[in-house]
C-alpha cells in the first residue's frame, strides 16, 4: 500500500491577513486608531515653496511652506473646481490654486478670490480640506483624526538633555529598511521591533554578523507591558562575566525606540524612530536621533558593503530586515502564521494594538494620547547598558 504525503501545499484554504493590524484607511477600525496620534511624514526641508506631493495612512496630499514660514497640508483637490494644487503657487500668505487663482491658508482658510467681486465678498464660506502640522526637530508630524480629539504632541525626553558637542538629527533614509520607501505593510516592520531573536540568527547566523560582537549571541529574552507599549529584556554574557543588558521598545501605535546594534556607547537610546505607514502596501521610517555634532550615520555592513552596493545575488546570500519583512508580502497573511514561544513580543504587541482598535470603536481614547503637555512627557527606557 503506498504511504499517503500528509502535510503537502494542496488543498491549502486562501490566505487571508487580519485587517485590525495592517488596514490604514480612512474609515477602517485600524485606519480611524492610526488617525488619533501624530506622524512624522516628511523633513522640515521638505516644506518649501514648491508643492510636494506626500502620503500619509493612504491619503495623497501637498505639503508647502508659505512665505511666513508656515508649513500647510492640504488636500489636493481645489475646493473651487477641483484641479491639483499640486501645480498652485505658493506666497506669502499660502498656496494659490492656478486654475482660477483662490488662495488658501496653511489651515484651509480661503483668502483671496481674484476673479470674483471684490476679490470675493464671501470668501469665509470657502476652506480647503487641511490637517494640521506641528515640526519637531526637523521632523513635519500630520493629525489626520477627528479635530476635537486632536491629542497634544509628545515629548521625548532625550531630545531635552542634548550634550555640548551634541545635534539633533532628522533622518528621513528608512534606518534599518534601505530605500527611499519599504514595499510591504508597516505593521510587519514594525512589530520586527519585538522579535529579539530575527537578531541572532537572520543578522549574525545567517548572513555574518552585521553589528558587533555583543549582538552575535543568543540572549536571555523577556518581555514585559509598559503604560504605552511594550518592552523587550535581552541579556547576554560578554567575555570577563559582564552582563549586557539591552531594553527595546515599541510604543503605540507606530513609536519604536531601538538603542544602536553597533553599541557605541551604553546608556539610554539616543534615537527614536517612528514606522510611517505610507499605504496599506508602503512604509518609511523616520528617525530623530542625537550624536556628536557632524558624525556621519553609521550603517550596517554586508561582507564589507553597504546595503545599497550589493548585487541581486548578494541580497539572496546575505539578507537583512529589508529582504526577511518585504519577503512576506506586501501585506502578510496572519492566517498561514504559526507563532511560537519566541514570538510572545509580537504576539504582546498584536494584542494590544488590537484592543486599541476596540477602544477606538467603542468611543474611547486610546493609550498613549494625552490632552496635556505634562502627560504628553515621555521617559525613554530603551538602551544598551552593562550590568
Amino acid at each position: 500500500m503506498t504511504a499517503i504525503d500528509e502535510g503537502t501545499a494542496y488543498g491549502m484554504p486562501a490566505p487571508e491577513y487580519d485587517p485590525t493590524l495592517v488596514e490604514v484607511e480612512a474609515g477602517t477600525p485600524a485606519g480611524e486608531l492610526l488617525r488619533r496620534y501624530w506622524h512624522p511624514f516628511a523633513l522640515s526641508s521638505d516644506a518649501t515653496d514648491t508643492p510636494r506631493q506626500v502620503r500619509i495612512l493612504g491619503e495623497d496630499l501637498i505639503l508647502f511652506r508659505n512665505g511666513h514660514g508656515e508649513a500647510g497640508l492640504v488636500h489636493p483637490r481645489c475646493c473651487h473646481r477641483g484641479t491639483t494644487l499640486y501645480y498652485g503657487k505658493v506666497e506669502d500668505d499660502g498656496i494659490r490654486c492656478c486654475y482660477h487663482g483662490w488662495l488658501f491658508a496653511p489651515d484651509g482658510r480661503c483668502l483671496d478670490m481674484p476673479v470674483e467681486v471684490d476679490r470675493g465678498r464671501r470668501r469665509d464660506r470657502y476652506r480647503q480640506p487641511w490637517y494640521p502640522v506641528h515640526e519637531y526637530h526637523g521632523l513635519v508630524f500630520a493629525y489626520l483624526g477627528p479635530p476635537e480629539r486632536k491629542p497634544a504632541f509628545s515629548i521625548y525626553d532625550t531630545f531635552e538633555r542634548v550634550p555640548d558637542g551634541y545635534e539633533i538629527v532628522a533622518d528621513d533614509n528608512n534606518i534599518g529598511l534601505e530605500g527611499p520607501t519599504t514595499p510591504c505593510n508597516w505593521f510587519q516592520t514594525h512589530e520586527n521591533v519585538m522579535d529579539p531573536f530575527h537578531v541572532f540568527v537572520l543578522h549574525s547566523a545567517f548572513s555574518g554578523n552585521q553589528f558587533v560582537a555583543e549582538m552575535a549571541s543568543l540572549p536571555e529574552v523577556s518581555w514585559h507591558a509598559t503604560e504605552r507599549g511594550v518592552k523587550s529584556y535581552q541579556d547576554r554574557v560578554l567575555d570577563g562575566g559582564v552582563r549586557f543588558h539591552r531594553v527595546t521598545e515599541v510604543v503605540m501605535p507606530t513609536v519604536r525606540i531601538v538603542a544602536s546594534p553597533f553599541v557605541e556607547t551604553y546608556g539610554s537610546a539616543n534615537n527614536v524612530s517612528w514606522t510611517l505607514p505610507i499605504s496599506r502596501t508602503e512604509t518609511k521610517i523616520l528617525t530623530l536621533l542625537v550624536r556628536p555634532v557632524g558624525a556621519p550615520r553609521i550603517r550596517a555592513r554586508y561582507d564589507g558593503k553597504t546595503w545599497d552596493e550589493l548585487t541581486e545575488e548578494e541580497h539572496r546570500q546575505l539578507p537583512g530586515d529589508y529582504e526577511a519583512q518585504v519577503g512576506q508580502g506586501a501585506v502578510t497573511f496572519h492566517s498561514h502564521e504559526h507563532l511560537a514561544g519566541s514570538d510572545k513580543g509580537v504576539t504582546m504587541f498584536r494584542h494590544l494594538f488590537r484592543q486599541q482598535v476596540e477602544a477606538v470603536a467603542a468611543g474611547r481614547d486610546p493609550i498613549g494620547v494625552a490632552f496635556d503637555d505634562e502627560s504628553a512627557r515621555y521617559e525613554i527606557q530603551a538602551g544598551n547598558f552593562l550590568e
